[in-house]
């Protein structure tokens, strides 16, 4: 078994904006709409971060969260994914971004380097759940990107939500 960093959080309840893409590079077109969003509600400049350091009093952040919706599949080379960021009460959709309510949830998170890993790394933190006290759950896996703004796909620094349940 590896050695994971792995913390266990909390999400709170929190209000959203979801854009979507679909295709063969589906995080690219999601992301793309999502980034026209915030450029067009002029959140831009306050987009990035993670759930733990990002959002408080005095200090409202967009973070950044994405899943797969659909998953990938052997049958065919398009996929979807979701994008989510964080919004206050006050804005509206636009486009086709809608607004959610997402529930939260328990999690357990790890932290990692390098878009390249990504599929390792769940893999490790499926696998630490599996030897943990913890069972899996139903609501919603999340990927929060920290830093999406960064061009470099190698430099990408993600925090992976698994969801746990007591």
């Amino acid at each position: 078994m590896v050695n994971l960093d792995v913390r266990i959080l909390r999400l709170e309840p929190m209000r959203v904006a979801s854009s979507y893409g679909f295709g063969a590079s589906p995080e690219i077109i999601a992301h793309q709409k999502m980034t026209a969003f915030l450029e067009a509600k002029n959140m831009l400049q306050d987009y990035g971060g993670d759930y733990e350091h990002g959002l408080g009093k005095g200090r409202p952040r967009h973070i950044h969260f994405g899943f797969n919706n659909p998953n990938p599949s052997a049958e065919s080379p398009s996929y979807g994914y979701e994008v989510w960021v964080t919004v206050e009460l006050q804005v509206e959709p636009l486009g086709d971004v809608r607004i959610i309510d997402f529930m939260g949830g328990l999690y357990a998170v790890t932290r990692f380097e390098n878009i390249e890993r990504i599929g390792q790394v769940w893999q490790e933190l499926w696998n630490w759940r599996d030897h943990s006290q913890f069972k899996p759950a139903h609501h919603q896996y999340l990927e929060n990107l920290i830093n999406p703004l960064e061009t470099d796909m190698s430099e990408f620094v993600f925090d992976l939500y698994l969801p746990i349940a007591e």
